[in-house]
């Protein structure tokens, strides 16, 4: 296995519905596997949480996959991830809560630290929308992003903005992570 800088690497990947994150974590982890580095995806907490309950979203539930993304993040950790690739983290949730109820709680503001990421991905909107009951907002992915944009720059975030074709979001994402945070990595 690699060494890392300062163990364990957390990665945010962040954007509006259906721009891609999931396919991006799964081959970011392929790929850094296949290079000898322990990397975990992180899935998207909101996918269990819904899998055994009516998708009905209330404050109370957006706080609850805002806890159970950190419990997954903390248990990949537990399990000696290297690399957390963090497909959706609580910041997705405060937009969520924003957008649904026009607010978040204190609470749940008080579990959002995008400052944890050593690398935030924000993937844009120009790939093709596919349909999924989880999903929403096919109409209003530019608006969102803007929302992403905006919540990670008051933050103080400077994201990785992806763009284009899968291939190319992963080797603008390897190129990163060679040259700022996995120096050994091989060029992709």
């Amino acid at each position: 296995m690699l060494p890392l800088l300062t163990p364990p690497l957390r990665i945010a990947i962040v954007g509006p519905e259906s721009c891609g994150k999931s396919t991006l974590c799964a081959a970011l982890a392929q790929l850094l596997q296949a290079h000898g580095v322990h990397a975990c995806w992180v899935a998207e907490y909101a996918r269990a949480y819904y899998a055994t309950r009516d998708y009905a979203p209330t404050p109370q539930d957006v706080l609850a996959i805002a806890r159970g993304q950190l419990a997954a993040e903390a248990a990949a950790v537990a399990a000696g991830a290297r690399v957390l690739l963090c497909d959706s983290t609580v910041l997705t949730c405060r937009i969520w809560a924003e957008v649904a109820f026009g607010v978040a709680s204190p609470a749940l503001l008080a579990l959002n630290v995008p400052q944890d990421y050593a690398l935030t991905l924000l993937a844009g909107t120009d790939v093709p929308w596919q349909a999924d009951p989880l999903r929403m907002h096919p109409q209003q992915r530019e608006w969102l992003w803007c929302l992403y944009r905006d919540a990670l720059s008051e933050a103080g975030i400077v994201p990785l903005l992806l763009s284009g074709a899968h291939e190319a979001r992963l080797a603008a994402v390897w190129q990163r992570l060679q040259r700022d945070y996995l120096p050994q990595l091989p060029v992709f």
